[in-house]
């Protein structure tokens, strides 16, 4: 083939490029900012025209604690079009569509025309033994055993996480953690208290970290139970329930 051919080739991707970028308008592409001196989690944000919060959550970053030299990925923004859906999003991105919910700070799942949404995209995936997950469903599971077990034993705080990562395997709940951690049911009801309370924004701790991965990598004190309560529960649902094993002041149930 002569260079024109290689040229003709060349002018046929560019064109493709462009049309692409007319074709899917609401695509922005994807950015890394490397911070530099004076630099903010506001400031970056507002250079970028992104939500403080979409930033916050595609890097894990809750603090205000950012570094020179530190890289963040900046969320794509994504304009809905007629006809979208979150799960059709997620799938044009590669998505899981519960991520770009909660980027977005959706409370809920319809969407509309018109509507600015935030891709959180270049994060870390993580390959264990239940799977494979990116750091901030990691993160969150982290932070359900420092909510709900960090005055417990180590055993029980793995039980713990070991309860929501059953739940994700389960057809009965979400099968993402986040989506797990986050559920509220259809009679409006939280399934973990401390998202109702706000605990699941405190950052997890060490060893809630370290519980997290040992039940990633199958560890499960909980004997694959789907649900745990404490002792001074009244709930006669979960009462109900056949025991799998009891751990400190908490009960594991089937």
């Amino acid at each position: 083939m002569d260079i024109r051919g290689k040229i003709t080739k060349g002018k046929l991707v560019f064109l493709f490029l462009i049309m692409a970028l007319v074709v899917l308008p609401g695509i922005a592409m994807g950015q890394v900012h490397s911070v530099s001196k004076g630099d903010t989690i506001h400031k970056i944000a507002g250079s970028y025209n992104v939500s403080q919060f979409a930033l916050r959550y595609t890097n894990n970053v809750w603090t205000d604690s950012i570094y020179p030299g530190q890289n963040l990925t900046i969320p794509q923004r994504y304009t809905v079009q007629k006809g979208d859906t979150l799960f059709l999003i997620g799938k044009k991105f590669g998505v899981d569509y519960n991520r770009i919910k909660a980027a977005s700070n959706l409370k809920v799942n319809s969407i509309n025309p018109g509507q600015t949404l935030y891709v959180p995209i270049g994060r870390a995936v993580n390959t264990t033994s239940r799977g494979s997950f990116n750091w901030a469903e990691i993160d969150a599971l982290a932070r359900i055993i420092t909510a709900e077990a960090a005055s417990e034993s180590y055993i029980t705080q793995v039980a713990v996480g070991a309860v929501v990562l059953n739940r994700v395997d389960s057809p009965l709940f979400p099968n993402t953690i986040r989506g797990v951690v986050y559920q509220v049911d259809s009679g409006g009801k939280y399934q973990f208290e401390p998202v109702l309370n706000g605990w699941i924004n405190r950052p997890a701790n060490e060893t809630a970290k370290k519980a997290a991965k040992d039940a990633l990598n199958g560890w499960d004190p909980s004997n694959g139970a789907l649900y745990f309560w404490e002792h001074w529960i009244t709930n006669k649902y979960l009462k109900a329930r056949p025991v799998s094993v009891k751990l400190d002041a908490f009960t594991f149930t089937y």
